[in-house]
Order: C-alpha cells, then structure tokens, then sequence
C-alpha cells in the first residue's frame, strides 16, 4: 500500500478521496491555492502545500508544480480527483515519469477518449452504437450547413476536446449556425486549448444514461449498472439517480455490454464512464467516455455496497478485480442532488461567499459530500458546488422521499444555493413519474406558475429565513422578512439614480455577476434592440449573456475581452 497519495484537487472531491486514503493507513496529501487558504479540504488532510495564486492556470493546472509538489510531499502516487487535470495525458505522462504512480487510466485511453473525433471513430469500429454525425473535425460553417442539408436539423455542435458540457451549441436552423460555430469553438479553445469542433444530429429529448465500469490492468472489466443524468441545466447535470426508471433488466445488461466494450476498445484501466444517450424509440447511442470519477459516483457506491476510489487505488497497486460481473448486485434506489452555490431565480448565476451557518441532514441512507462547513467561504474562483446530496431508499419512491425529508434538514446560511430548486423539483409531477421533465428546469416553471417565494424566492428588496421562538413554553417556526444583502440594494440604487438622471432616456447595463469578459459583441455608437448581446462574462466555469434591457444605441462601453468585472459593474449605458 502506499504511504501518501497527493490528490492534485480541492473542494468536496478532495474530502472524499482523503476519506478514502484514511481508512486504507494511507497519508493523505492536499495541495492549495491562496483562495484556498481556509478551505475544508486543506483542513482535512494531513500535510497541505501551497501551489499558487488563485487563477487555476497559475495553481491547479500547473503540472511541473503539482508533479514537484508531490515528490516534495514524499508521495508515492497522485489522485486527480476530477475536472482540472484529470482527464489531462500530460499531466498521467509526466505523473509516471517523476516515478510516482497515476491512479487513473493510461495516458493512451485518456488521449484517445479526449480526442472526441477520434473516440467515434474507434467505438464505432468496435460495434459501438454513435450518434449520427461527423468523426472528423468541422472546419467551416458551409460544412455546417451542408451537414444541416443531409442529416436535417437540429444539430449539436460539440468541442473536440471538450467534456463536462463545455463547447456545446445546439443549431435550430441554418440561421443559427454561424453564430453557434463561433461560440462552440470559441469555448473549445477556452477551456481546452482546441477550437475543434465535430457535430452530432441532436436527439430531441433523450434521457442521458451513462454506465459505471472498472478495468485492471489483467484485463477484467465489469459495469455496475446505469446512473440516469437527464435533469440538467445548460448541459451541467443537477439531479442523478441509479438505476433509471426508464431502464429495465434487459436494456441494462445490454447498455452494461456496451460500456464494457467500449471500455475494452479503448485499453481502459482503472473507473470509467460510458456516457449515452437513450432515445424515446429504446436506441442506446455511446456519446463519449469520461476517463476519471465522476460527480456522481455517490449513487452507484450507494446501491452496490463499492468504495470506487478504494477500487481504483487497488487497481493503480496492480491488483485484479476482486469480484466478477456475476457477483455485482444492485440493492434499492439511490439519488444525488448537487448543491451549487447558485441562485435558481436568476438564471442559476453563481452566488459564491462566506458560509455563516452550516448544518447537514442526516439519518437512515442519507450522506452529504461536502466542501464546507461553516465559517468557510464558497470560492468565487472555482466551480459553485458546496456539496452532494445523496441518498438511499427502498425503491425510487423512497428515495424521493427521504430526499425531500434532508432538503428539509439542510441548512446553509450566507451563499444562495440550490436547496429550494431541489425541493420543488423532487416535488414536481413529472419527477414523480420519473420522466425527463425537459423545459421545467430550464423554465423554473415548477408548479404550472411563478416560482414562490417559499420553493424559490425572487430577487427582491427583501430575504425570507426561518427561525424558532418559544411562546408560553410552546415552539414555533416562524418566517423573518430581512433586507437582502446590503451591496446589492446600494448596486439596484445607483443603476436607479444613473437611469432617472441621465437625459434622453439613458440606461445602464450591468454585469450580473462576478466574472471575466469573454467576448464583447456591440461597439460603441451600434444601435441595439431589446434582448440584444452585448457581451458575455464567465463566472465559475459558465458562461453568461448580458442583454440589452431595452432598444437603442450603444454608449459609454467599458468592458473588453479578458477583463474582470464585478457584480452590478456598469458594462455600458444604452441611450435614444
């Protein structure tokens, strides 16, 4: 067994893979930005190092940093955890070259798999159902249109290199096509230094299936069923569920073939994710692997009784798989809800700071990986996630319920976060009936009117919580209305006061939130009408449109690509 494992990660995956390391006498290694200075992962482990400022390009995704800190550390091996460099074939190489050991696939498969072309290409070699569409890169909007003319519309513009719904664009008609290109290679070439892109005919309303698998290094290869990932917002999964209640016996065991497969044509060593799609007509479509753990790994480990991080640290010592496919048993109904640092009634915009009061639920089947506790801050610099929700019934019924019994518990004081969205949600009809509730979340529409206060609140002048008192020996739950959060009346205020006091009708546009400029798309003195974009700002790795609120020209402009802007910053004042 080792003695330290560095995990090259922060935030609640870190907390989960120290836990891990913990139960097997294992040394557990942190590494941190300066952001990062208070966080709970750095808390939890047992030695933590510096790595840099906060951008993640000058702390998390420096690989000669990670690679020294870790033979500083006197680490034998390094967990990449996921997102940053865990599905990086540079950061594997250079990993094995320093002479530690990488626990996760071989640079090979993470290569291959990156490579999203090339991916198609193999699966589709090897028997594997893929979507419709191009296997090699396309490099002009004619071909774009041309692909519309064969295939039919919509499409699925997708990045080349890309994952995690970073580089998608979805092409309506030809009058979309320009701009969407533009944006999905734009995004490629942000996020994943490739503005490749390939396209997909779009399967409308699909539910997103994706299957768990281990491999090790003797070549044993199992699947541990299905998790069902359809509930997303902007291509980012919100609520996961195993086993998929669109998903019987013999459709799993033939999706659980296909992920085995895949994963032996890719040479896969260590945990994998076969991701899909599930078409109403019952067509499995293979969309891309993911070669590290996922978000959701919770729910399978929730109903076959496996620690996945245990298995692939085994499997990372050479160890063979201690089970065969024969002996995976599925026990009841598990389900994860991400709880984000966001703001629901907002258009899910990232609502990051300090935690002032932190409890978390508890009891029969519930579990909670979390990235905080109270008194610590949610880091506008980095992903919004505070926790993981998840819990394990019965049957999926069951599991509903006990879910909405720990939002119930939840609390989380200061950061705006998903708990109310979950709540509705979980409650909605078409969860109930296990459907894929396309337009509900994306609407916020949850109950056939406007959102309430109670399920998720509007912003307004004033914040509801909720608080006991005692009256003649006799408890009450009683809710306060309070003023929001000071800065945001002062920012409401002085867009108020430059609106009323500017002649001829003038306006400002403001930044939503924290952020950096992308891309500007208006110069001064361009006439805009209502609705228009103006630019776009990525905060905690989303990218948001800010609109004109109304027609007219472009004035006083004062943002440019690369530049940060703060929450309620005057991006330029529409005038006329």
């Amino acid at each position: 067994m080792f003695e330290k494992v560095l995990v090259a990660n922060r935030g609640e995956i870190a907390v989960r893979i120290f836990r891990t390391l913990r139960e097997l006498g294992v040394g557990a290694v942190a590494v941190y930005s300066e952001a990062d200075r208070g966080s709970l992962h750095v808390a939890y482990a047992d030695e933590a190092f510096l790595i840099g400022p906060p951008p993640a390009a000058e702390s998390y995704l420096k690989i000669d940093t990670l690679v020294e800190t870790a033979l500083r550390a006197g680490a034998q091996a390094v967990h990449p955890g996921y997102g940053f460099l865990a599905e990086n074939a540079a950061f594997a190489r250079a990993v094995l070259g320093a002479g530690l050991v990488w626990i996760g696939p071989p640079s090979e498969a993470i290569e291959l798999m990156g490579e999203k072309t090339r991916a198609r290409t193999v699966m589709q070699a090897a028997g594997v159902p893929i979507i419709p569409g191009t296997t090699e890169p396309v490099a002009t909007v004619d071909e774009l249109l041309s692909l519309g003319d064969s295939i039919g519309y919509p499409l699925l513009i997708k990045a080349a290199a890309g994952g995690g719904g970073k580089g998608m664009e979805v092409v309506e008609g030809p009058e979309h096509a320009e701009r969407a290109f533009e944006t999905a290679r734009r995004q490629g070439q942000s996020y994943f230094a490739n503005p490749d892109v390939y396209v997909e005919k779009l399967i409308v309303d699909p539910r997103h299936i994706e299957v768990q698998v281990l491999a090790d290094a003797h070549g044993n290869v199992v699947h541990l069923g299905e998790r069902d990932c359809t509930i997303q917002r902007r291509h980012q999964k919100l609520v996961e569920e195993t086993p998929s209640p669109a998903v019987d016996d013999e459709l799993r065991a033939r999706i659980g073939r296909i992920g085995v497969e895949a994963a032996l044509a890719a040479g896969y060593v260590s945990a994998g994710t076969i991701e899909g799609l599930l078409t109403k007509d019952g067509e499995y479509f293979f969309m891309e692997m993911n070669t590290r753990i996922q978000v959701e790994h919770t729910v399978t480990e929730m109903v076959t009784g496996l620690d996945l991080v245990r298995e692939q640290v085994l499997i990372a010592l050479g160890e063979p798989l201690s089970f065969t496919q024969e002996q995976v048993s599925l026990r009841g109904h598990a389900i994860e809800c991400r709880i984000n640092a966001e703001d629901a009634s907002r258009g899910f915009l990232p609502a990051p700071g300090l935690v002032t009061a932190y409890h978390e639920p508890g009891g029969p089947g519930v579990r909670v990986d979390s990235g905080v506790d109270g008194g610590r801050e949610v880091v506008a610099a980095y992903d919004p996630m505070i926790s993981k929700l998840i819990v394990h019934g019965v049957n999926r019924e069951h599991a509903r319920r006990r879910m909405l019994r720990a939002l119930g518990e939840y609390v989380i004081e200061g950061p705006t976060t998903l708990i109310p969205f979950h709540t509705a949600l979980l409650s909605h009809e078409c969860f109930i009936r296990g459907e894929t509730c396309v337009g509900v979340v994306e609407s916020l529409d949850l109950d056939g009117k406007a959102p309430t206060s109670r399920l998720l609140p509007v912003p307004g002048r004033t914040v509801e919580r909720v608080r006991t008192v005692e009256v003649d020996g006799r408890r009450f739950e009683v809710r306060l209305t309070e003023p929001e959060a000071p800065w945001l009346e002062l920012a409401r205020r002085r867009r108020e006061r430059v609106s009323a006091g500017a002649a001829g009708g003038s306006d400002v546009v403001v930044s939503p939130m924290q952020g950096t400029v992308l891309s500007v798309a208006v110069a001064e003195g361009d006439e805009v009408e209502a609705g228009a974009l103006i630019c776009i700002v990525e905060a905690m790795k989303m990218e948001n449109e800010v609109h004109a609120h109304r027609a007219g020209v472009v004035a006083e402009l004062s943002v440019a690509p690369g530049e940060p802007v703060a929450t309620g910053q005057v991006v330029c004042v529409i005038s006329g």
